[in-house]
């Protein structure tokens, strides 16, 4: 199938903007509980009406400070209330919302900022006040810097005092549905960022369609559904979930950090009904219910339980599409045996209420989706861009088939190019990029918009993504090759964290991969207990080094098991997909320490050990692995490493990928 499309669900926005749904929620519903924010270790609900006040008050400061109808202002934060707060407001005002990622060097933040030629903006803390003022000298435009947790929201609202509630009328009601909303950026992993330029309409037609088809999944009946906001907010998904939740009368709370010791407690205490969340989050969640069960002695117990819930899960699958009888009631006991020892501990760590959950940001593989819907977890992912206002396709509603990205919206259509890439048409797809000038610079043919992702349609209209259309790897032998199914089977592994694929123009394909803290560390104890002795794990960059006299025939075993391991998975996927052009190649390498670089040399198992009896220069082939993260370039050690590098061999080439930066040598 080439082409597949579904009639609209929701009438278009026809009037006004996005800030009026809060106005007129809490005149329809004023006591509904909207926000709740954490007080003291426990959430504090704020009603509707109590929400509308404290946007308005704000609203009149920005009026009071200058801030109208077509200024663009910025916001660097993470994810809090008062990021949300401040969307609602410059929305009230007619400002255009500029998001900034509270992680972005000072060269990103100067470019987004003068090309989006932003007023004002709004920080989080004096570091980030300090990377904006890097940058005033090249901001012409600038006029004001806001600084949360100096009290800006408190002086912004005593300057708004005098000001009307007509002044602040007028200016809501002066906003269309093609004004524009948010210039959010792509992330720039082919150049620069581009600011797209998201309208109120495609939000509404974005959050309202989701609403209208996926909102009996928020909640049981008669239940308030209630969401825990912890993505970015710079992020479109982000965005959406912020803008579905407030439009739909859902219970809102935000939680700024990710890291598995503050969010999983955080999502224990509020008790979400629905969960919005990207494939990274539910391999955590997975993680952590495998360590717990293994520090119990569960271990067996735990791995029976997620094979009969994918088990369990594919049978259902297959009786919903009706190529199957469903589970067995040998199958349906074990799951009911499971479902009391595993999965309510599972779904505990996510409150005890969620049954349905999101995902978006990336394509959740399909043992992944299985598992969590064995365990009483539908997972409904979905495809999307920062151009296509989010997503652009979901899962239906009853009829999931794990393993693609779900059908397009009500409302859009998916063809797929000759050379396979996807286009989209629809509601959502954005006005356009912003241009020299502040233009308006357009990307559509005839209505369409090339993603650049390259996927499949099936007879059904489900969407496969099999990867970027600038990524497929091409070998020396003329295989092409898409690097993200590799990178989704290793990343499977319970040690592998992330990966990236390399290989173009070569005869072989390489795979970089940075393992799980918490994992190796689970692994380092069974290490330690099979060798009856005590060692010191250390993670940095991308490996694992075992420190303090560990004896060659441990470092060995540990390095022959794991590149055995990452071998033995990367193969059989390029098997599978029928691309295989030569031996795979499984690299690692620890930024700061050349002693300790480890690959795999094919034909054979080959490991070397980098030191005084095995110089660099004596290896036949050498992969840097660079950047994996943003502040890793900037470490001492790791620039000592790599002119180390650069003394003994000659540079090759030097790849990009994404975030990873890839320095070959011989």
């Amino acid at each position: 199938m080439r082409e597949f499309s579904l009639p609209p669900l929701v009438p278009p926005m026809r009037s006004g903007g996005l800030a009026d749904s809060v106005y007129h929620t809490a005149e329809r519903d004023p006591g509904l509980p909207q926000i709740a924010r954490r007080s003291g270790g426990r959430w504090v609900t704020m009603t509707a009406a109590a929400f509308r006040d404290e946007v308005a008050a704000l609203a009149k400061g920005l009026l009071a400070e200058g801030v109208g109808l077509g200024d663009r202002v910025a916001v660097m934060a993470r994810t809090r209330y008062e990021w949300t707060l401040f969307s609602y407001a410059l929305w009230s005002v007619g400002a255009e919302l500029v998001p900034v990622y509270p992680t972005s060097s000072a060269e990103q933040v100067g470019w987004i900022l003068s090309e989006a030629r932003v007023t004002a903006v709004v920080v989080e803390h004096e570091d980030h006040a300090m990377t904006v003022g890097t940058v005033c000298g090249t901001l012409p435009d600038l006029r004001h810097i806001w600084q949360l947790d100096d009290a800006c929201l408190t002086r912004l609202r005593e300057a708004g005092r005098p000001v009307p509630d007509e002044l602040l009328d007028r200016h809501r009601l002066c906003v269309l549905p093609g004004s524009t909303a948010a210039v959010a950026y792509t992330s720039g992993t082919t150049g620069r960022p581009r600011g797209c330029l998201i309208t109120h309409a495609n939000l509404a037609a974005e959050c309202d369609t989701l609403l209208a088809g996926w909102g009996r999944l928020l909640a049981d009946p008669g239940e308030q559904p209630a969401t825990l906001a912890f993505l970015p907010l710079a992020h479109v998904y982000g965005l959406m979930v912020q803008v579905s939740a407030l439009r739909g009368g859902v219970l809102l709370g935000h939680q700024p950090d990710l890291r598995p010791e503050e969010l999983l407690p955080a999502l224990a205490s509020f008790r979400p009904t629905y969960l919005h969340a990207v494939p990274h989050i539910y391999e955590r969640i997975l993680r952590a219910a495998r360590l717990e069960a293994q520090e119990e002695g569960r271990e067996r117990q735990f791995e029976n339980a997620v094979h009969a819930a994918v088990r369990y899960a594919e049978a259902e699958e297959r009786q919903c599409h009706g190529t199957g009888w469903g589970p067995g009631p040998v199958l349906k006991a074990a799951h009911r045996r499971f479902d009391r020892t595993v999965y309510a501990r599972v779904r505990q760590m996510l409150g005890g209420r969620v049954r349905h959950a999101g995902s978006g940001g990336s394509p959740l593989s399909r043992e992944l989706a299985l598992f969590f819907a064995g365990a009483g977890i539908t997972i409904y992912d979905g495809y999307g861009l920062t151009e296509t206002t989010a997503a652009v396709t979901a899962q239906p509603v009853g009829r999931t088939r794990f393993g693609t990205v779900g059908r397009p919206l009500p409302g859009s259509a998916l063809y797929i190019a000759p050379d396979g890439e996807v286009w989209v048409k629809g509601s959502t797809v954005f006005a356009g990029y912003l241009g020299e000038r502040g233009r308006l610079e357009p990307a559509l043919h005839d209505g369409w918009f090339p993603t650049g992702d390259v996927g499949s349609l099936d007879g059904d209209g489900y969407l496969a993504i099999t990867g970027r259309k600038k990524d497929v790897i091409i070998t020396s032998g003329g295989k092409s090759v898409c690097p993200l199914v590799l990178e989704e089977r290793l990343r499977a592994h319970p040690l592998i964290s992330q990966c990236v694929v390399v290989g173009d123009n070569r005869p072989y394909i390489a795979a970089l991969i940075t393992l799980d803290p918490e994992a190796v560390e689970d692994f380092a104890r069974h290490f330690e207990s099979r060798y009856n002795r005590a060692y010191r794990w250390d993670l940095w960059g991308a490996a694992y080094v075992l420190l303090d006299g560990a004896s060659d025939d441990a470092f060995d075993y540990f390095r022959c098991w794991l590149i055995g391991q990452g071998r033995e998975i990367f193969e059989g996927a390029l098997h599978e997909i029928d691309a295989r052009s030569g031996p795979a190649d499984v690299l690692m390498y620890m930024p700061h320490d050349l002693n300790n670089l480890v690959a795999y040399y094919p034909p054979g198992l080959k490991t070397r050990r980098l030191g005084p009896t095995m110089p660099a220069a004596k290896v036949p082939r050498v992969f840097l692995l660079e950047s994996f993260f943003e502040d890793r370039a900037n470490d001492e050690a790791t620039r000592k490493a790599l002119a180390k590098l650069r003394g003994e061999r000659e540079l090759v080439r030097r790849m990009k990928f994404s975030q990873v930066e890839v320095w070959e040598f011989r």
